[in-house]
């Protein structure tokens, strides 16, 4: 997965967990597309604080991942939900009753995702 998904994510997930400031300038960054640069003259600090505060709220974000892994249990449960919706899409081809039902389990795990 890519970098900035990856801290985007967690930063969903464990956002709360950071400071506030931490929280803003990594929000800025990874999600509102802001550079170094934008961040530092918005709150009126140097390029290089907003980097530092930038790189220490990722490694507490990436600290808390490794800890309690709740996007890793995130990402194997959508997994899983995919490979039964597909399972479930291959049941439907090979049998040529009760489509309706099969078709109400698939809603319900696709909204699951």
């Amino acid at each position: 997965m890519e970098k900035n998904v990856q801290i985007s994510m967690l930063c969903q997930i464990y956002g709360k967990l950071l400071t506030d400031k931490q929280f803003e300038l990594i929000d800025d960054y990874y999600n509102n597309d802001l550079s170094l640069s934008e961040i530092a003259e918005n709150n009126e600090i140097t390029r290089q604080a907003v980097r530092d505060i930038i790189k220490k709220g990722e490694k507490k974000l990436f600290e808390y991942e490794k800890e309690l892994k709740v996007m890793e249990k995130m990402l194997n449960q959508e997994k899983k939900l995919k490979n039964i919706i597909q399972d479930l899409e291959n049941l439907k081809k090979n049998l040529s009753f009760n489509n309706n039902k099969i078709d109400e389990i698939k809603i319900k795990l696709e909204s699951l995702i």
